[in-house]
């Protein structure tokens, strides 16, 4: 099943390395195997997600909309960097962030001096398995975003909030925002199969092609090759004779 995921993780107990003058923040946790809030990501899953990562769009704050909302620009704080996967321990990556945003020093002065501020909520597409109460990601299909944020209760998994009634109002908009992203993988597969359906129907069309070809070829043979219509002839040649009229020519020709 594919479900949108918001999930936060911090960056306490990681040394991070600040360059405030090119904006680089190297050593940024990204994702764990495990969420904050009980959900279990599979070390093949994280690994195979290096590559979604990569490059991945840094926005401050949460999107108002729901994970998969168009964001402002003036959101847009930088990306995401030569990601890794680290046993036991998850995903990591360098931030490269514009020195000139408006929390830029804030962040630095974060990673410097408390880094369990520096929390990142990524907003992802992802397969999972349920075993009762016990969720396990299978695989990250896709990275929409992955967004500096300051209140880890605020991303407990899908908008779950530590308030019961809060994460009853999110409610309708997580199912929203997994009903838009299953519609868009619908879209995805229903183009895919279009594509190979069309190249089945190209292959088709070539064999047909082919054969015609090839039966123009032996049919041109057949009509130059000497034919006999006489029936003691085709009947040298093994061939049967139909009627007695045929017998009867076939006779007159022998003697």
């Amino acid at each position: 099943m594919t479900e949108v995921l918001q999930e936060f993780v911090d960056s306490r107990g990681v040394t991070l390395r600040v360059d405030r003058a090119a904006g680089v923040l190297r050593g940024v946790k990204l994702i764990g195997l495990e969420s904050l809030n009980g959900r279990r990501y599979r070390p093949e899953a994280l690994a195979a997600a290096v590559a979604l990562y990569e490059g991945a769009k840094v926005n401050v704050n949460h999107p108002k909309e729901g994970p998969l909302a168009p964001r402002d620009y003036r959101d847009r704080l930088g990306v995401i960097r030569d990601v890794e996967f680290r046993a036991e321990e998850g995903l990591f990556g360098t931030l490269h962030f514009n020195p000139k945003h408006a929390v830029a020093e804030q962040l630095a002065w974060d990673a410097e001096h408390n880094p369990r501020n520096v929390g990142f909520s990524h907003n992802v597409l992802a397969r999972l398995t349920r075993d009762g109460s016990q969720a396990l990601v299978e695989a990250i299909t896709h990275v929409q975003s992955v967004d500096l944020v300051a209140d880890p209760a605020a991303t407990r998994g899908l908008f779950e909030e530590q308030d019961k009634s809060a994460a009853e109002g999110a409610e309708p908009t997580t199912a929203s925002a997994a009903l838009t992203a299953e519609s868009g993988l619908l879209v995805q597969e229903a183009m895919a199969r279009g594509d190979r359906l069309e190249a089945e129907l190209k292959n088709a069309i070539a064999r047909e092609a082919s054969l015609r070809q090839e039966l123009a070829l032996r049919e041109a043979a057949e009509a130059g090759r000497p034919r006999s219509s006489e029936p003691w002839a085709l009947a040298q040649r093994g061939a049967r004779v139909e009627t007695a009229q045929d017998f009867a020519r076939a006779i007159r020709l022998r003697a």
